[in-house]
Parts: C-alpha cells; sequence; structure tokens
C-alpha cells in the first residue's frame, strides 16, 4: 500500500470521531434526517454518506471507490468544521450534518 494511501485511510480515520454502532443510532434519530441536501429522493447526500462510513470502518481492504469517499468525507469534514457557528453548537444544524458525515465536533 502506498504511502498516499495510508494517509488517506489514517486522515479518514482521524476526522470520523463516530463508532459505526454510535453512527447508525445517530442516522436513525429524526435530526439526522432533517438536515441536508437531497439528491433527488429522501435520503440525503450526508445520511447517505454516513451509511457508507458505517461500512468502511468495518473493512480493511478498499477498493478506490471506497478511497474516494474517505477522500469525499475528509474534504467535507474539514471544509465544515471552518464554518462552525458562534455559540453553542450542541442542537445546531451544523453540528447534525458533521456527524452524518460520521464527525461529531463535541467528541
Amino acid at each position: 500500500m502506498s504511502n498516499d494511501l495510508k494517509s488517506v485511510i489514517a486522515e479518514f480515520r482521524k476526522v470520523v470521531k463516530m463508532t459505526p454502532k454510535g453512527l447508525n443510532s445517530w442516522l436513525d434519530t429524526d435530526e439526522s434526517k432533517t438536515v441536508g441536501q437531497k439528491d433527488g429522493d429522501d435520503e440525503s447526500i450526508g445520511h447517505k454518506s454516513g451509511r457508507y462510513i458505517i461500512q468502511l470502518l468495518q473493512k480493511d481492504d478498499y477498493t478506490e471507490d471506497d478511497l474516494s469517499h474517505m477522500k469525499k468525507v475528509i474534504s467535507y469534514v474539514h471544509r465544515h468544521t471552518a464554518q462552525q457557528p458562534s455559540g453553542d453548537i450542541e442542537h445546531t444544524r451544523w453540528r447534525y450534518s458533521l456527524k452524518n458525515w460520521g464527525h461529531d465536533p463535541l467528541k
């Protein structure tokens, strides 16, 4: 495995702070389902991503599609965390959206 692939996997595991079980429980909540852009159906892009992240967290062998999605997650989390609102973030759409991508900024 190349150093580039190792660094992508390491960064993915760093930005995804939620466990598969914790993320799965979160994705079942109403709050999770109320945020994010829809892409033609009822489920948001972030919610779909969360389901895929759960699969990625349980694998050791990755496809090109898996690595591509990891890069997408890393990019989203970095971009979104840079836009943190002021004040208490616990019950914000901003936090809920990040949690759909496996990143809880309060952890």
